[in-house]
Formats: C-alpha cells, structure tokens, sequence
C-alpha cells in the first residue's frame, strides 16, 4: 500500500476521511486521527498489516476485501474459514490476546471490540489500537457506522456504501413485514438452560432494528438476559419464537431443538403456527455487526416472515 507521505496519497486519503476523522495537528500533514468507542488513534499512514480480535471486524474487513493477518482462536463462520486454519497468525483469543505473538508482528493497526475491549488499553501499548464496539441499544446505526469508517480506513468507500444500501434496503422491507407479524420472544440455550431477551438487551435489535414486537410484559434488559423457564415461554405465549444456540455457536453441538421439544413449548401460538426460528447462532453470537453477518440476519428473518 501506498506510504502516506506520498502527496497524492495523502490527498486522497483526507478528503475521504473528512467526516469521520479529524487531522491531529498541523506538525504533521499527514498523521490521521480515527474516533473510535474507547477514544481517539492517530495513524501516520494507512493501515497495512491489521490484527483483529473483534470477528466483527473481520466480517467487514472481508467483505471488503482487506486481508487481515492475525486473528484470535475460535469457532468461526464458513465464511471465515479461510481464518481458521494455520495460514494466518493466532493472536491469543477474544479474552486474552497472545501479547508476545502481537508484538512479534509488528502491526500497523489492532482492533478490539465488546469481548475484547478490556484489553484495549495493553494493546494500545503495542501498536495502533481501535476500539470497534457497538451500543447494542444503537446497534445497527453504530455498526454501519464501523463499515463505513473501516471502508474509509481503507480505501474501500464505494464497496461499504453498496453493502450498507443493499442492507438498509432489506431492512426496510423486513419492518414492514414484521410490524405485523406478532409478538415475539428471543430466547438463548446453552448448556441445559434458557434466558429471554428483550428490548434493550445485548439482543435486542430483534425489537428495535428489525422491528418485531415483544411477547414480554416485564422485558430483559442488559447483556445476560433474564432466566426462562417453557412455563414462562407458555404463559408470554408468542406469535413467533426465536432462538439461539450458544453451544452451536461456539462450535459445540447444539441442543437448542431438543430441549424446546416438549408439551408446553407445543402448546404456544408460535409452535402451533410454526413459527419457532432457529437463528444462524454464529451470526448472532459470535460475529454481530459484521456486513455479511447482519445481512444474513436480515435475510433469515425475512424469509421466516414469508413462510407464514
């Protein structure tokens, strides 16, 4: 990639990064400053060999075409699977980054996010640092807003515009449909239990973003949802009941289906319809904002709207 130094280069660079960055000062022409969740990191030039924790980021940073060359170990979606073999560096994992492997790459720039961002502050120390963490009360004007500063970043502006229109367009057409659709209940499985989560919690974009509506009376708030029971799934008695598989989606077998195969579950609107969704788990789970992944997203929920 071009040095940053380069007139021209440096030309092109600033307009496009106009809106979302600001120029650090006038010493240098040519040092960037990008706004970012944790605060502010100046770059000197434009960023080539990136490691990223957040698999967000790694969603987008593909769908854009920038290769990424450090990636922590994890259960990652086919789609990334090129990033799960041993071509590409292991840089620790989402809660505790290989500090040593980080360094001994010589970054240009490290990005964290929600899991990953207590590290920010050690990380930082190394090398450039992002901090790409998402409101999940914001959750979709925020993580189009990452696409769009990751595709400034790096030069890829008219890609990130195309993938945020094609996914705004679906999103449209998802509201439309979902606002009547009838109540709705997310619920997440993972080891033997269940949690519902409502508008507010870390999952609830289902309500906010796309536009269904809660069976909740009382909601669930925050990033752990509320404990749930199928007596509790049959007494909010959903039109439609989505749900995540945790242990699918971290590579685990899955056990979401057997457990909601049973007399209470049976009896609720939503089974009876058959309008109980299994939710792509790595997608909600594991990935989040990322472009393709919040593509996905929409398109599933479309297509289980149709069907009814």
């Amino acid at each position: 990639m071009p040095v940053f130094s380069r007139r021209v280069a440096v030309t092109t660079f600033l307009a496009g990064v106009a809106s979302l960055m600001v120029l650090a000062g006038p010493a240098d022409a040519a040092d960037i400053t990008f706004r970012h969740a944790s605060g502010e990191t100046t770059f000197s030039k434009q960023p080539v060999k990136v490691l990223t924790f957040d698999i967000a980021t790694l969603d987008t940073l593909t769908a854009l075409g920038v290769d990424v060359a450090g990636v922590p170990k994890g259960h990652k979606p086919d789609y990334l699977s090129k990033y799960d073999g041993g071509n590409v560096l292991t840089i620790g994992t989402v809660f505790e980054p290989d500090y040593e492997a980080v360094a001994a790459a010589h970054p240009d720039l490290i990005v964290v996010a929600g899991r990953s961002r207590a590290k920010y502050a050690d990380l930082a120390k190394i090398a450039p640092t992002i901090d790409m963490t998402v409101n999940s009360e914001k959750f979709l004007s925020e993580a189009e807003e990452n696409v769009r500063k990751l595709g400034t970043l790096f030069g890829k502006q008219d890609q990130a515009e195309a993938l945020i229109a094609k996914l705004n367009a679906s999103t449209a057409e998802l509201k439309q449909k979902s606002a009547h659709a009838g109540k709705s209940m997310l619920i997440l499985t993972t080891g033997g239990k269940m949690s519902s989560f409502g508008p507010g919690s870390r999952f609830g974009m289902l309500f906010s973003d796309y536009g269904f509506q809660p069976a909740e009376s009382t909601g669930a708030k925050g990033m752990h949802g509320n404990p749930a029971s199928y007596e509790y799934i049959l007494k909010e008695n959903p039109d439609w009941l989505f749900v995540i598989d945790r242990d699918a989606a971290i590579g685990r077998e899955g056990a979401a289906k057997k457990m909601l195969d049973n007399e209470l579950v049976a009896q609720t609107t939503a089974a009876k319809a058959g309008h109980i969704v299994y939710l792509d788990p790595t997608s909600w789970y594991v990935v989040g904002g990322g472009i393709t992944a919040m593509q996905k997203t929409v398109d599933q929920l479309t297509a289980a709207v149709d069907k009814k």
